[in-house]
This record gives structure tokens, sequence and C-alpha cells, in this order.
């Protein structure tokens, strides 16, 4: 019984992402197996960079991933999972060079025309695991993503197999 429960949970992740009655994204147990698109170092939107340097890991659902390989678009029910974790260089046998240590924090952007107005919304989950709300509105990411996202409100610039992707489908918008 237990087994069926976790295959038919990791079946449905990789439909889309799962909400409670109030809303609320739930997080994704199995977020790393999905695929990975990419990873920055470093990375900041902002005049002011971040105290230390950090990893941003990108992941998105499987259903979706192959679908803008089809098509170049994102699909309902797409889901970016964001994972920022602090860079490390002093450790174990390290001389040099940087690794990734501790979760930091874990975000979501999600895909669902019906469920949202803007089609796009944005998460951030607590450090407790429990299921995430929505942001606010005035939160950074909106204004950020839409008026740089490179294919709709996603940062494709920054993923190197899909970017490709995007400019042979045409749907990519040069920034």
């Amino acid at each position: 019984m237990k087994i069926a429960l976790v295959l038919l949970c990791s079946v449905a992740w990789a439909q889309g992402p799962e909400f409670t009655k109030d809303g609320k994204l739930m997080r994704p147990a199995d977020y790393s197996e999905w695929i990975f698109v990419s990873s920055g170092l470093g990375m900041t939107y902002g005049s002011e960079g971040p105290a230390g340097q950090r990893f941003d890991n990108v992941f998105v659902n499987r259903a979706a991933y192959k679908e803008f390989l089809k098509s170049g678009a994102w699909p309902d029910k797409t889901m970016f999972v964001l994972e920022v974790r602090e860079a490390a260089s002093k450790g174990s046998i390290n001389l040099a060079g940087h690794y990734q240590s501790e979760d930091f924090r874990l975000s979501a952007e999600v895909k669902d025309s019906r469920r949202f107005k803007d089609k796009w919304e944005y998460f951030a989950f607590p450090a407790s695991g429990e299921p995430a709300q929505p942001l606010p509105r005035t939160a950074g990411c909106f204004a950020c993503h839409s008026q740089h996202g490179a294919v709709e409100n996603t940062f494709v610039q920054f993923y190197p197999t899909l970017l490709k992707v995007a400019r042979e489908k045409g749907t990519l918008k040069e920034r």
C-alpha cells in the first residue's frame, strides 16, 4: 500500500503542481528528481548583491519539459522549483573552488491559466516544509519575470538547452 501511494504521488507531480483546499502550493518531495535545467552562482538582479555567494538550482516538472521540447512553450501545470543553496569553500578535502552546502531557500513558479489571473504565480516555501501561499503581487518576482522572461515569464535565457529550443521554435523574446 505504501509503495502504491508513493508511486501515485510521483505520477501526480510529473503531471503538475498540487494545491491544498485553501490554495496553498504543496511542496513537491521529489523535485530534485525532476529535470534539472540550470545552476547559477552568485546571480543577483538588483543593485545590491547577496551577502554571500549562493547557488541557484532550477528544476522543472517532466511533463512540462517534454512539452517545451516539442513546442517551445510552457503548458498549463508547468512548475519550476528554485533551490537556493549556500556556496561553501572550506570542507573535507576541498582546497579551492566552491561546492553547494545546506538549503537556504526553496521557491516555485507555477503556470495555471484556470487558477491564476495572469497565468503565472510565485511561491516561497516556509523552512518548516509547510505548503506555500502565493506571494503578494507587489513581490519583485512578478515585475522582473514579466519584463525579462525570455519565454513567457521564464528565464530560459539562463537555461542553455532550452534556449536553443526556444530559438528553433520561434518562442524566444530576445532580451
